[in-house]
């Protein structure tokens, strides 16, 4: 197949930083649901990150009203997402994920085989968890008890290893029942988690045709992936994901048969983008941001040596893994780390550049930590100086 287009670098990380809402912060009565959802999502496992996260590419939004969202209005939803790991999702969006992330093979289980479940016991726990949780909160203990009694001894089997303590043999697929639509997180009872079955009730995958799904969901999903961080490849996709590379090789394949997806040429490298979404702006972002811990944009943008260059990719990723520390991005580039120290009313902002900033960027770096500081409802102070904490500090 002949590539129809040729995308610069700058031209994708322009169009990038746009649809994240990152060239300039959206109106005040832009909804939160709608930010997480051009995000693909705001990765949760440390609910303060994603609060930054969606608060940054706002103008007006704080962590109050992303906790209103989610547990108020029930516009969001905690649960599962890409890489099995905590999220923030549109509640309207969850079938769609549900049906995208239940299609994903499994890889093979990384415990011994008398700690496994089978596949029969892993759809009888996601079930049962679905009947336990229907229309209340339960604690992870109260959900064992739940579960044990509707299935069996064995799945309470104390077997896992965990942060030197055992846990139960069920939660093996504690990730697969998020991704079914079958568990959420509910609000916290004190300090401890609380889990309960979503508003919305997500498709649990069913049939296959072909790597796409009978109701052609996953080409959706691709083509959203694609809307939000292309051009990219299969192998960004996976990454992305946690996904097998050949599988998402075959989706795109076939996407690209049934006319979805395109190629295109990207820094010289073969790529796809949503079939007819080849506008891109003429030149690079411009601006100064801080983004959080695990920011979707780090997480997903590819290739990973062009958005952290130079230095930063040594400064700003651990072992070649993205969203370990925050970081400052300039026109649309990793280009220093950053770290808040929060003391009651006050946190105190410390920015580690690693570039020379012009006193355009100064400004704009006051501003954003300014920013950060009306987010979580603090008075933020700015500190230009070497981040001496490590990653997740």
């Amino acid at each position: 197949m002949a590539t129809t287009s040729m995308i610069t670098w700058d031209a994708a990380s322009a169009r990038r930083a746009e649809r994240q809402f990152l060239t300039g912060p959206t109106g005040s009565g832009t909804p939160v649901a709608e930010v997480v959802g051009a995000m693909m999502g705001a990765h949760a496992q440390v609910l303060s990150g994603a609060e930054v996260s969606v608060g940054v590419r706002t103008s007006t939004l704080t962590r109050a009203d992303v906790r209103a969202a989610l547990w108020d209005e029930r516009s969001l939803i905690k649960t599962y997402g890409p890489r099995g790991t905590v999220h923030l999702l549109p509640a309207r969006e969850l079938p769609l994920w549900s049906a995208a992330l239940t299609a994903v093979p499994s890889g093979p289980s990384p415990f011994p085989p008398d700690v496994r479940l089978s596949e029969e016991q892993m759809a009888q726990v996601v079930a049962a968890i679905g009947e336990a949780l229907e229309d209340r909160c339960l604690t992870l203990d109260e959900l064992t008890e739940e579960i044990v009694a509707r299935t069996g001894p064995w799945a309470g089997d104390r077997v896992m290893p965990a942060f030197q303590d055992m846990w139960p043999r069920w939660r093996q697929v504690l990730h697969r029942a998020g991704w079914a639509g079958t568990l959420c997180f509910g609000p916290n009872r004190g300090r401890t988690a609380t889990y309960t079955r979503p508003p919305v009730a997500g498709a649990a995958g069913g049939g296959t045709d072909g790597a796409l799904g009978t109701d052609g969901a996953l080409g959706t999903f691709v083509r959203r992936y694609l809307g939000a961080y292309g051009p990219a490849t299969p192998q960004h996709f996976a990454k992305w994901l946690a996904a097998p590379t050949g599988w998402a090789g075959t989706v795109f394949r076939e996407l690209a048969a049934a006319g979805d997806i395109e190629e295109v040429d990207f820094e010289g490298t073969r790529a796809w983008v949503a079939a007819g979404d080849t506008e891109f702006p003429d030149g690079p972002p411009r601006g100064v941001r801080l983004l959080p811990y695990f920011d979707a944009y780090v997480i997903a943008g590819q290739p990973r040596e062009r958005l952290f260059p130079g230095a930063a990719y040594e400064r700003a990723l651990a072992g070649g893994q993205a969203g370990n520390y925050p970081v400052l991005l300039v026109d649309g580039v990793v280009a220093g780390v950053w770290h808040q120290r929060r003391q009651g009313r006050r946190t105190t902002v410390t920015v580690e550049p690693l570039v020379r900033l012009t006193a355009r960027q100064e400004r704009e770096l006051g501003e954003q930590v300014e920013r950060v500081g009306e987010v979580l409802e603090a008075r933020a102070e700015l500190v230009v100086g070497e981040v001496k904490v490590g990653p997740h500090a």
